[in-house]
């Protein structure tokens, strides 16, 4: 279609769509009269390089009236259909990352503290690597009929470096499906058939498409909903595929100092990993008075509640300090501050909530008298080899406790669900209704400049979505019916349904604030009341396999919907980012799968509780949480757990989820100066939830260095922010994340110990002897 043409369809269209202000809130660190390119002085010398290949647009005009300012400036609205997006070079490239980025992220799971793969690392990587490809590969076109392809297209282009990007992210993220066949392992000494794991972890991975495709027409295609991750990426691409010599000199700089802090953080991790683990914890209360038993538990970040406790260990802060917006870090660590400084004090000493009959400090369960729960007992295995819960054992041992922290948890996840549904009804719901009055006089609603590009590109037809619908659907389905993950088969129908409801309001916050919720103990507290039903089968793996469908799934199509959205603001065909998407989480599961084997192999003792790891890293802690998750809710069930007074009072956390969205929005009403829009109260009960038994240390720090980056810096040195923030996140990521690799490979797997000195004491590495460990 003719851009003339283009422009009398967007004529029409605005006869009937006036531009609405944005009524999404978008934090106000955002916004800036700055340009967002990375590099980008504000000297008239460097500014006249850049705007002489930048066009310059009316952004007061219809097409531009409804694009929030950051976006506006950051991304590119001219594009080149003819730039090649899919050649053999990106798939190549693609494979690479995607395969390192699946073996760090996979182990990274069993570890306490996570550091992402970070995808700024491909970002920087790929581009040097694809254009050495483009300078040494041939020519030739490989002859496959219709499917026949070039080996070298030509240069370069922004979109293969792009479609890297985002097969890597795609594919890093590790699988939350991998969660089965690694509790299955851990706890009930069953090995899965590897083929039933796999295609279990591949339907669950496709579902996430189809739960994306749901709420892709509101916040892929619409410009408001910004994804601040995804915005960060297309800065960086943008920064590194200019063709001026500005831009060239500027990549050299942005590179070698890439490289310095990588190689610096790299060598660096080796202090607080394995040779000094003191400084990853410096518990300075624990100083002065290291064997009061107080003040030890008040300051270890081991093994307490870490207060004022800093840490030089970046897998305790992570690039999360440079990539959500400051007002998100200050709720997290408000949400932190409350549990973890106040409460958890409050329960110890107290001895209220359980304790100390139940460790505080601990995600596990036990029985009345505060012994371990010995789970393994209440389950048989038949003459058929198939796993049943001994009812008749468990009304001799009885009820499951937890400890405080782990008690209100489970309230503020709730509260936290519960939140989501509500805020987004107030503040996404006039939005909704106006996208839905415009879909039913227009046929394409968004007439923003980004959506007019974007469609000229085909996109997935009704019958495709249909299909990559049906496909995994009817995989899980066969899994579930089959009897290989212990969840009766209707089950099945109703985690699509709550799946399916949870992805607008989850994918809202998302979208707006790059935080991710969790959403599976609504949904465990759902299934433990289905399986009541005589017949059910009550194993624990059938409750992960539930949370998994109905709930872990969201986290394959929150990282769909952020490449989607990168592929919009970079004009690439959706077709073929949806595509590589997929290839790449094929590709990605049994590279997860054969790690997940490997960490369980070297680390079992570890990860399993068995022994305790010095360093208090591989605890495998998040494995532990869902399977005392699976003993409460399927094992004991919700119906027995709730009628104990220890556990009812959790339930007031969906009256407190659904109250406090209503106070915040009202406040906002009335005082919308104040902007009271970005304390979201569903990332506060998200973070408030988060388990800090096993490492407290990290938030406190992260809060420093978040306040330096994201608050100081960008708004008082915005050009030194804007050229090195995301370059020195991504550096110290992928430092972390090299040494975390080398370490496991060359360390870990040897059996080699470091052996005990001042800076890695054997009673207590933090010299908080009056704590254990």
């Amino acid at each position: 279609m003719s851009q003339t043409s283009d422009a009398k369809i967007a004529d029409e269209v605005l006869r009937f769509k006036e531009p609405v202000a944005s009524n999404i809130p978008i934090d106000s660190i955002y916004e800036t009269e700055q340009k967002l390119f990375i590099g980008l002085d504000s000297d008239s010398t460097d500014r006249s390089k850049e705007d002489s290949h930048e066009p310059q647009y009316d952004f007061t005009s219809p097409e531009f009236a409804n694009i929030p300012e950051l976006v506006r400036e950051t991304v590119g609205f001219e594009d080149d259909p003819s730039l090649p997006v899919i050649t053999f070079r990106s798939m190549l490239l693609s494979a690479i990352f995607c395969t390192i980025g699946s073996i760090v992220s996979q182990l990274s799971y069993f570890r306490t503290t996570y550091a992402p793969f970070p995808v700024f690392f491909v970002i920087l990587a790929s581009a040097p690597l694809g254009r050495i490809l483009a300078r040494v590969l041939p020519a030739y076109t490989v002859p496959l009929g219709r499917f026949s392809f070039s080996l070298n297209p030509g240069p370069f282009s922004i979109k293969e470096h792009a479609i890297i990007g985002i097969a890597a992210n795609a594919g890093s993220q590790g699988q939350w499906a991998t969660y089965l066949p690694t509790n299955a392992a851990l706890y009930y000494g069953i090995t899965m058939n590897p083929a039933v794991a796999l295609f279990f972890g591949w339907g669950a991975s496709l579902l996430g498409f189809s739960f994306a495709a749901m709420v892709r027409k509101i916040l892929i295609d619409d410009p408001e909903f910004i994804f601040p991750l995804s915005l960060q990426q297309v800065t960086l691409y943008r920064s590194m595929q200019g063709k001026s010599e500005f831009h060239a000199a500027r990549e050299r700089k942005q590179m070698n100092v890439f490289w310095l802090i990588l190689l610096c953080t790299f060598a660096w991790q080796f202090l607080p990993e394995f040779i000094f683990p003191f400084v990853a914890s410096l518990a300075p209360l624990c100083w002065f008075a290291s064997r009061n038993h107080t003040v030890n538990f008040l300051g270890a970040g081991r093994g307490g509640i870490g207060l004022l406790n800093i840490t030089l260990n970046w897998s305790n802060i992570t690039s999360t300090v440079i990539t959500y917006p400051y007002s998100v870090q200050v709720t997290i660590f408000v949400g932190f501050v409350i549990t973890t400084w106040i409460l958890i004090p409050v329960a110890y000493f107290g001895n209220l909530w359980g304790s100390p009959t139940y460790n505080i400090m601990s995600n596990g369960v036990f029985q009345k008298n505060g012994s371990t729960y010995p789970f393994n007992s209440l389950i048989y295995t038949d003459a058929k080899g198939i796993q049943h819960v001994n009812e008749t054992k468990y009304e001799e041992i009885g009820l499951a406790y937890s400890g405080a922290q782990y008690t209100w948890e489970i309230f503020m996840w709730y509260a936290s669900y519960i939140s989501a549904f509500v805020w987004c009804g107030l503040f996404l719901g006039p939005k909704i209704f106006a996208i839905w009055k415009a879909r039913k006089q227009l046929g394409e609603y968004h007439t923003d400049r980004l959506s007019r590009i974007i469609q000229k590109y085909p996109g997935m037809t009704k019958w495709e979505w249909a299909a990559l619908t049906a496909i995994p659907i009817g995989i899980l389905l066969a899994i579930v019916a089959a009897r290989q993950i212990w969840m009766p088969t209707w089950t099945y129908f109703i985690a699509l349904g709550f799946g399916g409801a949870a992805m607008l309001p989850m994918s809202f916050i998302y979208a707006m604030s790059g935080y991710s919720i969790k959403v599976g103990f609504f949904n465990e507290l759902i299934y433990g009341y289905m399986i009541e039903v005589n017949g059910s089968s009550r194993h624990p793996l059938g409750q992960l396999a539930y949370r998994v469908i109905s709930g872990n799934v969201w986290y394959d199509a929150r990282t769909v919907l952020e490449d989607q959205k990168i592929g919009h603001y970079l004009h690439l065909p959706p077709r073929d980012v949806i595509g590589v998407q997929i290839l790449a989480n094929i590709l990605a599961l049994p590279i997860n799968y054969g790690v997940m084997r490997w960490v369980l192999s070297a680390k079992f003792d570890y990860v399993s509780g068995r022994v305790a790891d010095p360093q208090g890293q591989w605890t495998g802690q998040d494995f532990k949480s869902y399977n005392t998750a699976g003993i409460q809710y399927a094992l004991v069930g919700p119906k027995k757990l709730f009628a104990s007074s220890f556990f009812s009072p959790v339930l007031y956390g969906f009256l407190a989820g659904a109250l406090a969205p209503v106070i915040i929005w009202l406040l906002h009403k009335r005082f919308p100066k104040a902007r009271f829009d970005l304390w979201n109260t569903t990332i506060f009960f998200a973070s408030a939830a988060t388990f800090h038994g096993n490492l407290s240390t990290g938030p406190f720090t992260a809060i420093l260095v978040g306040t330096f980056f994201n608050f100081y810096l960008y708004r008082y040195r915005h050009k030194f922010w804007n050229k090195w923030a995301y370059i020195s996140g991504a550096a110290l990521d992928t430092g972390f994340n090299a040494n975390l690799l080398f370490i496991f490979i060359f360390i870990g797997t040897t059996g080699a110990v470091m052996k005990n000195w001042w800076g890695n004491n054997a009673d207590n590495i933090e010299r908080c002897f009056a704590l254990k460990g």
